[in-house]
């Protein structure tokens, strides 16, 4: 927390009641219908950011936990963008960052062979739900763009994107530090 901000108090309120009329503010002050694009961009954040912190809450490696730690504020610092229609706080570096960790995850593992089914080890599994998350909130973004494209920010889509893939990367990691076979589809001629 910067000097400026030591001691300031951002939220003393919970319950504002301001939203029961079916709106919700954003950061700059405007109001809009909880259903909004923009409502289910940042809803599905928030639904992504929880799943990491469970995926965190169950004790993995410390690399991966502070990787994960990571993303959690980079998700934080998209949900601002997104509450502040117009900003683009995400850079080509926060870009470069999670694509360059996907690649370092994946050079601990070995080439696929056929595609991997959701599953393993239970902190792989929940890795396997978060990249799902992932990829919603990136749908979602590309909705909200659809229709307001010049307040989205297209880093910020490009890098849900990669955090897609470093999310499955991580899930195979996870079932191959904890000696979890790894599920793989199966042709249907073949079961």
């Amino acid at each position: 927390m910067s000097d400026e901000n030591k001691g300031k108090t951002r939220i003393n309120r919970v319950i504002t009641r301001s939203g029961d009329d079916g709106r919700t503010g954003l950061a700059d002050g405007s109001r809009v219908a909880k259903d909004h694009p923009r409502i289910q961009a940042l809803g599905t954040l928030d639904e992504l950011n929880s799943a990491l912190g469970v995926l965190r809450a169950r004790g993995l490696d410390a690399d991966l936990d502070g990787l994960l730690e990571n993303l959690q504020q980079l998700l934080f610092d998209l949900g601002g963008e997104l509450a502040v229609p117009g900003t683009h706080t995400l850079t080509e570096e926060d870009l470069v960052e999670v694509e360059s960790q996907a690649d370092t995850l994946n050079a601990e593992l070995p080439p696929l062979e056929e595609f991997v089914l959701p599953g393993g080890h239970p902190d792989a599994a929940w890795c396997h739900h978060c990249r799902t998350l992932a990829r919603r909130a990136e749908r979602d973004l590309v909705a909200l763009a659809a229709g307001d494209e010049d307040s989205v920010n297209p880093v910020s889509r490009a890098v849900l994107n990669r955090l897609g893939d470093l999310l499955f990367v991580m899930a195979r990691l996870i079932n191959q530090r904890t000696d979890t076979a790894e599920p793989q589809w199966v042709q249907r001629r073949d079961r």
